[in-house]
């Protein structure tokens, strides 16, 4: 079999193509998390009003904060590699074009972000992030203080746990004003 070169043009387009199929993939797994999330809440919340207990609240907070911490995670990967695709990939490839006859580069990825309305759909994303992962196990936690069965330990697990939901909350609002 005669070898093939392979070019720099062609590794990168072929890194392109590997970097933004692992962005769909994440955005679909990102995505899908909130919809876990809320079935997830229903079952806890339908469990709790079934057996009249409302220790079992503190279910809620850790199960949000696992999904939230991992849509948080993903949505920062997504944002990464759509920053790398343009500070990176794009002025190499645009680098290259240029030595023939120069062609612009992945326009989408920066011109997507110029929208006029960007700004107020990421911050309600985040109004949304946060009412998901962060106010609905809060509540669970104001439920269960009020009208809980409360023993010391079960206080102190739910100290703990609203401690864990704030930082989850710093952390979303920390990653959406970095982004």
């Amino acid at each position: 079999m005669p070898e093939q070169d392979v070019t720099v043009g062609q590794l990168l387009l072929a890194e392109y193509e590997s970097v933004k199929s692992e962005q769909r993939a994440r955005i679909g797994f990102r995505d899908n998390l909130l919809y876990v999330t809320l079935a997830v809440v229903a079952a806890v919340i339908a469990a709790t009003a079934q057996a009249e207990r409302p220790s079992m609240l503190l279910a809620l907070p850790p199960v949000c904060l696992v999904l939230g911490w991992t849509y948080l995670v993903n949505d920062e990967k997504i944002s990464a590699i759509g920053l790398y695709v343009r500070d990176d990939l794009g002025p190499k490839l645009a680098e290259l074009a240029a030595r023939s006859g120069g062609v612009a580069t992945f326009g989408w990825e920066a011109y997507h972000r110029s929208d006029t309305r960007r700004r107020s759909r990421k911050t309600i994303q985040t109004v949304i992030d946060l009412t998901a992962f962060c106010a609905v196990p809060l509540a669970a936690l104001i439920v269960f203080w009020v009208n809980g069965d409360a023993t010391r330990l079960l206080v102190a697990l739910s100290v703990l746990e609203a401690l864990a939901v704030a930082g989850l909350a710093a952390q979303v609002v920390w990653y959406a004003k970095a982004a």
